[in-house]
């Protein structure tokens, strides 16, 4: 499949399937506890509960309206040289044996590119800011493929009303009872988790109508304001970072301006019921440390300067790397470890995991900043005589204007949009839910 058969335009209604084998997994189990739970409702009408999990899994699994056919066309269009050698340094590897430590490098990357992009042994680091060959916009520029909208609806809309539709009719069933005595905690706790997803469905929807509405300028002439971006990372001058997370040599990453980690335990505990005793376990994050450096946003016309430690909304998409373990990474980290876990709360650390998100060299990034002109030291300390504009100007984070929230995405706008969702699946879905509960609380 090319860009060019691609109908970018995803309608009112479209079926999205997994496109990737843990997906498919994932759907199946879905499936499977919505049968489990449709079966039981024959006898029992709460039952129906666990067809809600199910087909809450089934929704969840689902991709955006447009990313498996983008992931077909990434298959295609990539060079396979390349796609196999990501293939080989991704995926499960196993650090320390008799620690049981493993790390993990995803296989499948939604964020990273759909069509090829330059390589770093054809970037001009001499000439930063001027035009990578013959000046035009590189191949996913939005001036060339378009901007896509994904469909009002998908399969996630089907499966997410259907779970609604089982929760009321499983709830209506728990109260109709004579021994129910609940009252309207059950009806509240739906309506209260409905209310939730609303306000972050809304503040997602705000976001994906930004990227939507805000047209796409070209690097080379950029204005003051607040323009959005699109193009690759390049270095700056000075270089890039070398992340090392938790301070641990061997878990470092190079090549990166923007990153996020957390360092977690799997924490366990003994709570007392009335039946005795069982144990809670969850994830719990210990540390955690983001930050960034300038780079160039380069988009085939022009390169731009990004402070990328300015921006207070960075979305890196899925985490670069993970690294797990049983142990801590050090025979004192993992006494002290479980020693404040134990002090602290109780716990008993079964497990750690350190997780990194970021942005690297070569990656596609989305900008919608503030441009500002340059301090003219800076530009001396670089001998830029000023006749590129767009060298002359920076790109920052941290001041939003009326209407536009300064943002920085891992990704092209078709890569992001193409996995996002539509307003309709962010914000009435989650109403419903909600609305639902308040029903309830007529039967209470």
């Amino acid at each position: 499949m090319n860009i060019e058969d691609l109908d970018l335009n995803g309608g009112t209604f479209k079926v999205n399937f997994p496109y990737h084998w843990i997906g498919w997994l994932i759907w199946v189990i879905g499936l499977l506890i919505t049968l489990v739970g449709f079966a039981g409702a024959v006898n029992d009408l709460q039952a129906l509960i666990l067809s809600a999990i199910g087909l809450m899994v089934m929704a969840f699994s689902s991709p955006g309206s447009l990313e498996g056919n983008l992931h077909k066309i990434r298959k295609g269009a990539i060079d396979p040289a390349e796609l196999q050698a990501k293939a080989e340094s991704s995926g499960l590897s196993i650090d320390n044996w008799w620690m049981q430590q493993t790390s993990y490098v995803p296989t499948t990357d939604p964020n990273d590119w759909i069509l090829p992009a330059p390589g770093p042994t054809t970037w001009d680091n001499s000439n930063r800011y001027g035009p990578h060959g013959d000046g035009s916009p590189l191949p996913e520029h939005p001036v060339k493929v378009g901007t896509p909208t994904p469909a009002t609806m998908t399969l996630f809309s089907v499966y997410s009303i259907t779970a609604i539709i089982c929760i009321v009719v499983a709830v209506a069933s728990m109260m109709s009872k004579d021994e129910y005595e609940g009252g309207m905690i059950i009806p509240l706790i739906v309506a209260g988790i409905g209310f939730i997803l609303s306000l972050v469905g809304y503040f997602r929807s705000k976001m994906l109508s930004q990227m939507l509405d805000t047209p796409t300028s070209l690097v080379r002439s950029a204005p003051v304001g607040n323009p959005e971006l699109v193009g690759q990372v390049r270095p700056i001058a000075e270089g890039c970072l070398t992340v090392v997370v938790d301070g641990n040599q061997n878990m470092s990453v190079g090549n990166m301006v923007g990153y996020h980690w957390t360092y977690e335990q799997y924490q366990c505990r003994t709570v007392k019921t009335d039946n005795g005793t069982r144990e809670e376990c969850s994830w719990v994050t210990i540390r955690s440390d983001k930050g960034g450096c300038p780079f160039i946003l380069h988009d085939g016309t022009g390169g731009i300067r990004v402070n990328a430690g300015s921006f207070k909304r960075a979305s890196y998409g899925q985490y670069l790397k993970r690294w797990d373990g049983a142990f801590a990474q050090t025979l004192g980290k993992q006494i002290m470890a479980s020693a404040v876990a134990g002090l602290l709360g109780g716990a008993r650390v079964k497990k750690h995991r350190w997780t990194l998100y970021g942005l690297r060299l070569g990656n596609p990034v989305y900008v919608l900043g503030q441009t500002k002109p340059r301090p003219t030291e800076a530009l001396q300390a670089e001998g830029l005589d000023g006749t590129l504009g767009n060298s002359i100007i920076e790109v920052w984070g941290n001041e939003d204007a009326p209407g536009v929230k300064c943002t920085l995405q891992r990704g092209t706008e078709l890569s992001n949009l193409g996995s996002s969702r539509s307003g309709f699946e962010y914000v009435v879905v989650p109403i419903l839910l909600m609305l639902s509960g308040l029903g309830l609380i007529g039967l209470a």
